[in-house]
Parts: structure tokens; sequence; C-alpha cells
């Protein structure tokens, strides 16, 4: 493999690596642009647990939609904790307030016998619709987050991948 890339010219390699910086860049921008276009920090996310079967299995890719707070009793929304950094995905099962004050949410999942109150942060009883909610489930395809899973739980998956796929774009002839 690096006889391979020894025998490149200097302009083809860096033409490889312009490839690969391209291909990077473009997925960064579609992610940002759909960003923008569903209001949603994070707009696609994969369930990590069991907490909504059977609605979603875990590894499920999930499509979030943010516009609009009117959020309803029954819709699965997708939630951050302050302080944790995971998204949880659970059901709205009441809700307070709207309108001129604040709209309040409370969760829980499909498969939990209790509702959220434990997964809030510390002096929180409900979810504020502007403030913790990243966005409404719109859709979701059944166990495409697999990949994202496997590469999250064995952190060296990551680093064969991109090795991987760098090798591939070098070694790539026009």
């Amino acid at each position: 493999m690096f006889s391979a890339v020894s025998n490149l010219q200097p302009r083809q390699l860096a033409t490889q690596i312009l490839n690969f910086a391209l291909i990077l860049s473009t997925a960064f921008m579609l992610w940002k642009g759909l960003s923008v276009a569903t209001d949603s920090p994070s707009p696609i996310v994969v369930v990590l647990s069991g907490s909504m079967e059977p609605a979603f299995q875990r590894g499920d890719l999930l499509f979030l939609w943010n516009r609009g707070q009117d959020t309803q009793i029954g819709e699965i929304v997708v939630y951050n904790v302050k302080g944790k950094d995971i998204p949880i995905v659970h059901r709205v099962v009441r809700r307070f307030g709207g309108g001129e004050e604040p709209l309040r949410l409370l969760t829980k999942g499909d498969d939990n016998l209790a509702d959220d109150t434990e997964l809030y942060a510390r002096g929180q009883d409900y979810l504020n619709r502007s403030e913790d909610i990243i966005g409404s489930v719109k859709g979701y395809i059944p166990f495409v987050g697999y990949v994202t899973i496997l590469l999250s739980e064995h952190p060296w998956l990551k680093t064969v991948m991109l090795g991987l796929m760098g090798a591939v774009v070098v070694l790539q002839r026009e």
C-alpha cells in the first residue's frame, strides 16, 4: 500500500488528498444545511437503547423536525438533559402551559414503567420545549444506525474505517 503512495507523483498525491478533503467538506455542508432546514442542531439521531420498543429498536435512524413548537401528547421527541450530551428519544405523556407561558413537557419511554423525571437535570421536573427539545421524530430507517453504535462501543473501529477510507481515496487512480 505504501509503495503505491510513494509511486504517485506529487501532483497526483495532492489531487487525491484534495478529493478526500472535498468529500469530508461536502458531508459537513450537507449536515449543516439539514440542520438549518430542520431547525435542529442534530437532525438525524440513532436510537441507543431499547426504552422505546416496540416503536423504535436499538440502532434505528431517526429523522427530526423542530419547526413549530406546539408539541402534542403522544408525539415522540428527542431531548438533551442539561449536563449530558446523549440525546434521549421518548414520548410526550403530559404537557403544561403553552401560549403566553413556556410549554413544558413530561416524557416517558414506551418500554419504561415510570416517567422521565429521574432522567432530567437535578431540580427539573419538566422539559422546556424551546430549550431542551432537539426535535420531533418525523421518520425513521430501521437498524441503519447500528454502524454508529458499533463505532462508539469499539473506538478502534473508527481508526480502521478512517484508514480504509483514506487509503481508498489516495490509491484511487483517475
